[in-house]
């Protein structure tokens, strides 16, 4: 239905000549030139309030990420020990009917 279009490298048509090599020279400035200043960066100022901001931050991500951890962590614990349970209840019923025959 649908055909890809491969492209195609083209082939060299003709004898094909590596190009002239070149030189290096040295430039010897006739006068030295004024160099500009390089761009100021924006600095960034943190005041008081900032730094309690971001360390507040901070410190609410980690209480929020480690919830969601220990949280998931409870969850797999309360499922293993249910998958447990669940067992030895079957193990239990399929023993006793084993005993009655």
């Amino acid at each position: 239905m649908l055909h890809p279009k491969i492209p195609t490298m083209p082939q060299p048509t003709g004898l094909v000549t590596p190009p002239a090599v070149v030189e290096p020279t040295t430039v010897t400035p006739a006068a030295s030139a004024p160099v500009a200043p390089a761009p100021a960066r924006p600095t960034v100022q943190l005041t008081p309030g900032a730094v309690i901001a971001l360390v507040g931050g901070g410190t609410a991500v980690v209480l929020v990420v480690g919830a969601v951890l220990v949280s998931m962590l409870l969850a797999v614990a309360i499922t293993g020990a249910s998958v447990a349970i669940c067992a030895l209840v079957i193990r239990s019923l399929i023993n006793s009917e084993a005993k009655r025959h």
